[in-house]
């Protein structure tokens, strides 16, 4: 079977991998700085034997500096949202994430001059608009959840910057697996040291708690982007990216049936005018920028 055939099949199963993140995070029962270490340090464990059977090489010195520095956001961003689940709902959390591109959008055109069409900046300002829906709901769950909310918006302005701090190495030639390896070792690390400093257990979790990692490396961490990145050769970026409008729909589902976390009316609401502004904004960018 051609590989092309399979494409669109593949970005199913990474939309699957990468919803069920939520849903493995919550069942895990470890510290939230925990897991996002060690979904950053086992995916590097599992790369490692890849690049060593393809022999790929180390980038240079300013590659590395730049991976590393992509990396960091890259921690900042699981620390941040994977925190947010122990505080807010999984629908909430998942949704407020998946606002990257609105961030995206906005610190390429401060940054860069990267222009916005009408129809792009139409749907940031309806996505804004969803998150506060989403965020004055909260209010009737207390403080809890409105803290759980903001900790899911900083994580999607630190994937914002990882996203734009790595697009140099991924549009330079440089290999999926080399900056993977890369990124996730440098998140590992500035992950290892925030625990050291907080205290933050990284041992003597239980035999299911380990489990549970795994599952999260090798399911939302390694199939899930992995899936992605290889369907990127075969069908268009816009199609690829536009999956971020079903992953929200995805976790919330899976919460309801595994979790039995039913949203609420404002987070249902919410979550449908981001997504409807996500849509917008990913319409109105250019084939070839959409990230």
């Amino acid at each position: 079977m051609a590989p092309g055939r399979i494409a669109l099949p593949a970005v199913a199963v990474g939309v699957l991998a990468v919803s069920a993140a939520a849903v493995f995070i919550r069942l895990a029962n470890a510290p939230a700085i925990g897991i996002a270490f060690w979904r950053c340090a086992l995916g590097v464990v599992v790369l490692l034997p890849f690049a060593a059977v393809r022999r790929e090489r180390l980038p240079d010195r300013r590659v590395l500096l730049v991976g590393a520095a992509s990396g960091v956001a890259l921690g900042a961003h699981f620390g941040f949202w994977i925190s947010s689940l122990s505080y807010t709902s999984v629908a909430a959390s998942v949704v407020l994430v998946s606002t990257q591109p609105v961030f995206v959008a906005i610190f390429a055109y401060l940054l860069f001059r990267e222009k916005t069409s009408p129809l792009s900046f139409v749907g940031i300002l309806v996505a804004i608009a969803g998150t506060a829906i989403i965020a004055g709901g909260s209010a009737s769950y207390g403080g809890g959840a409105f803290f759980g909310n903001v900790l899911a918006l900083l994580g999607a302005v630190a994937v914002a910057i990882y996203v734009l701090i790595g697009r140099s190495l991924r549009t330079g030639g440089m290999g999926v697996i080399p900056y993977a390896i890369v990124v996730y070792s440098s998140a590992a690390l500035m992950l290892l040291i925030v625990a050291l400093i907080m205290g933050v257990r990284l041992w003597g979790y239980s035999g299911e708690t380990w489990m549970w990692l795994f599952a999260i490396t090798l399911g939302p961490q390694i199939l899930g982007h992995t899936a992605f990145n290889w369907a990127l050769g075969y069908v268009e970026a816009s199609v690829v990216s536009g999956t971020i409008l079903a992953e929200p729909v995805g976790s919330s589902l899976l919460a309801w049936l595994i979790l039995h976390e039913k949203p609420g009316i404002a987070t249902v609401l919410g979550g449908i005018v981001v997504l409807s502004g996500l849509f917008f904004l990913l319409r109105g960018r250019p084939k070839e920028s959409v990230a």
